[in-house]
């Protein structure tokens, strides 16, 4: 089960990064071709937020995968700190 659950984790984190990256693509897509520069700059702070947020979620997913593999001392809060949360 818990192979089943880190597949998961890693595909959310595949297309997180996916959306991440493809929002920020349309960003300068726009801004390349003279679009509403406020867009651009909502756009480019959503992709920030977006990344923030999806690392939030994925700190908490790997947290509950180790939980669920009966590792509850290495699903310590804080491990979201971690460089390995980032991407």
């Amino acid at each position: 089960m818990s192979t089943d659950l880190n597949q998961q984790v890693r595909t959310l984190t595949e297309q997180m990064e996916n959306f991440h990256h493809a929002l920020e693509t349309k960003a300068r897509e726009i801004e390349i071709s003279g679009g509403d520069q406020e867009v651009v700059g909502k756009l480019i702070k959503g992709t920030d937020a977006m990344k923030d947020s999806a690392n939030i979620y994925l700190s908490w997913a790997r947290h509950y995968v180790k939980l669920s593999e009966g590792g509850a001392s290495e699903a310590d809060e804080g491990e979201e700190d971690s460089a390995d949360f980032q991407f």
